[in-house]
């Protein structure tokens, strides 16, 4: 695809930040819904559940459709859906709309993150890109956690900021291309529509590893803010600062990986990265006070945008047309979809440690088929070749063509052609 053709960076990391805001937000919206209404943890925990849950239906949706669709009015019809629904369930504290709310939300929000990985799949530099975008994410996210409160104790609060997000990105997309490019000749014929999924069953292996890998980080996440008031001891404030802390050395983690950029390949990174977030979890999980909170918070966000970034690049590198990259961030909504739910199950049965100690074995095992994905991704990796029919009864037969050979011969036969230079 062309540099002409191919979508401006700068929308899609605003589309990618609007879709991500809501499970970065997840901790406190669930408390918030936990404290504000007549819910129970768990029950609040289901909501937050269902949410992510519809953001990821949306992605299996429309993973192969942003093409028929068109990039520019789904994404606006994923933002506005966004606002809609977590604007609805921001304003009414009767539980059936709140709930109703959430999960028009999340399809909108899920719908968003669709055309922005359908996106960046097609950018000469796709982990660029997804740095960028996690690093509009986890800025906006760390800021709203400093901010929040401060403003009331409204179940809401959360809510609204992704509703107000996702109107502050709406114009942003009529930078996006209202229909998705066509193949140019210097486009491989792999990219047409018609071709099947390419590196179907290490897409697979890596789609359902990272189902299990967002559900094992989204448990704890979901209740990192109950770890923090109650077993830490904490003020909302101070669990506040301590995300927002958090967000802020993800950050750096997120500048390190895009200066690193492919350097490190793709299997060091997601298995050694994977293991070490697993001690983070367990640390974090076990905190009583606040130094051993913020310690294992704070590592364990400085890790986990930096493996995500390269995991999104391994999908990515699965298949140009970026349906691997959206199924993959689909099956990682799964997961996070069932996190929350998870967690609270996990805490209220087996406790805080229990269930961090139980979360950093399941990702131990994870490193596994990851770390294997990657290797052979990477083994297997050839590079494409177009393949241009030439029309012969368009090159009339010429008697020159038949002299003698010989370099003048050549230069002079040799005439520029459809295919790549």
């Amino acid at each position: 695809m062309s540099a002409r053709t191919t979508p401006r960076p700068w929308p899609l990391v605003a589309l990618f930040t609007a879709g991500y805001l809501a499970p970065y937000l997840l901790p406190t919206t669930v408390g918030r819904l936990d404290a504000g209404l007549p819910l129970s943890a768990t029950q609040a925990g289901s909501i937050g559940s269902a949410l992510l849950l519809s953001s990821a239906m949306a992605g299996f949706l429309l993973a192969s459709r942003v093409d028929r669709f068109g990039p520019r009015r789904l994404a606006q019809a994923g933002l506005l859906l966004a606002a809609a629904g977590y604007g609805t369930a921001a304003a009414t504290t009767t539980i059936p709309l709140v709930v109703t709310g959430a999960i028009l939300g999340g399809l909108g929000s899920g719908t968003a993150t669709t055309v922005a990985a359908t996106g960046i799949a097609a950018q000469r530099d796709p982990h660029r890109t997804t740095t960028l975008g996690l690093l509009g994410v986890s800025a906006l996210a760390g800021t709203l956690y400093l901010t929040i409160p401060h403003l009331g104790g409204a179940h809401g609060l959360p809510l609204a900021a992704i509703a107000i997000t996702a109107l502050l990105v709406l114009p942003t997309t009529r930078h996006l291309p209202t229909h998705t490019p066509q193949p140019t000749p210097h486009t491989p014929q792999a990219l047409r529509s018609s071709t099947p999924l390419p590196h179907l069953h290490a897409g697979a292996l890596l789609a359902a590893a990272m189902l299990f890998w967002s559900l094992a980080q989204n448990s704890l996440w979901g209740v990192s803010g109950r770890i923090g008031l109650t077993q830490a001891g904490l003020t909302e404030v101070t669990v506040g600062a301590v995300f927002a802390a958090a967000l802020g050395a993800g950050l750096l983690g997120v500048i390190g990986a895009s200066a690193l950029g492919p350097r490190l390949g793709h299997a060091l990174p997601i298995g050694a990265g994977t293991a070490l977030i697993a001690g983070c979890i367990a640390l974090s999980a076990a905190a009583d006070d606040l130094t051993s909170f913020a310690t294992g918070e704070i590592a364990w966000n400085t890790l986990y945008p930096v493996v995500l970034s390269y995991v999104i690049g391994l999908a990515t590198s699965l298949d140009p047309r970026g349906r691997w990259a959206v199924l993959v961030g689909s099956a990682s909504s799964l997961g996070t979809a069932c996190g929350p739910l998870t967690g609270s199950l996990l805490s209220a049965r087996a406790g805080y440690p229990a269930m961090g100690t139980i979360l950093a074995l399941g990702l131990l095992l994870l490193t596994v088929p990851m770390t294997a994905v990657a290797l052979r991704t990477r083994r297997g990796s050839t590079p494409e070749h177009t393949v241009v029919e030439i029309s012969l009864d368009a090159i009339p037969a010429q008697r020159t063509a038949y002299d003698t050979a010989g370099p003048r011969q050549a230069a002079t036969a040799a005439a520029p052609g459809p295919g790549p230079t």
